[in-house]
């Protein structure tokens, strides 16, 4: 008489949950530390982006205001408004210079306006030999930083104090060193970056 031998070829219930249930913890522990090293890098791209712009924003305005003349005349113009925006300083200026966006003597403007809570630095440049009002010429704008949190532009006079308005139209020459500062919201806190431009056409080495 053969005798059948019955062995165990498979798993239990019991055994099926508990190992479902040590899955999903393996998962979640997982998507956990994928999401978290993410979001880190993330963050990390995101604060290096707004540290470029405000660091390619400050080379430029160097590079323009660096050829402003020292005497002012009709074709060159500096000036400088303090303003803010909620409790933020939120500088405006015009000044003539040189820009690769149109050909010839450029009157170019930057100034902060807040959109939905947020303040974003522009750029207008118009033709500095044109009666055109860079006020409402919209073609020639150019968004140049968002989530800006300060925006300040202050001028050295002669006794070496500093100023937050110029105007050559009164003052007739260019201040000895003009201070460009920015300020951001990196990872929730404050990041200021600035420059000391010195004017150098037209004044003794």
């Amino acid at each position: 008489m053969n005798r059948v031998v019955r062995g165990r070829n498979g798993f239990t219930l019991i055994e099926l949950l508990i190992s479902l249930a040590m899955l999903s913890i393996i998962l979640g522990a997982l998507y956990s530390t994928f999401f978290l090293s993410h979001k880190a890098i993330t963050g990390v791209d995101e604060s290096l982006l707004k540290l470029q712009e405000m660091r390619m924003f400050l080379d430029t305005i160097s590079r323009e205001i660096d050829s402003l003349p020292a005497d002012a005349n009709k074709f060159s113009v500096l000036k400088i408004e303090d303003r803010d925006i909620y409790g933020k300083q939120a500088s405006r200026i015009n000044f003539t210079s040189f820009s690769p966006m149109r050909p010839g003597l450029s009157l170019i403007t930057y100034y902060i306006e807040d959109r939905s809570g947020s303040k974003t630095l522009f750029k207008k440049t118009v033709s500095a030999y044109t009666k055109e009002k860079i006020e409402s010429n919209e073609t020639n704008t150019a968004e140049m930083i968002e989530g800006i949190e300060s925006f300040t532009i202050e001028v050295s006079n002669s006794d070496k104090t500093w100023l937050r308005t110029w105007d050559t139209a009164e003052t007739k020459r260019t201040p000895l060193e003009i201070r460009v500062s920015i300020s951001a919201m990196i990872k929730d806190r404050p990041v200021s970056m600035y420059e000391t431009i010195r004017p150098r056409i037209g004044r003794p080495l």
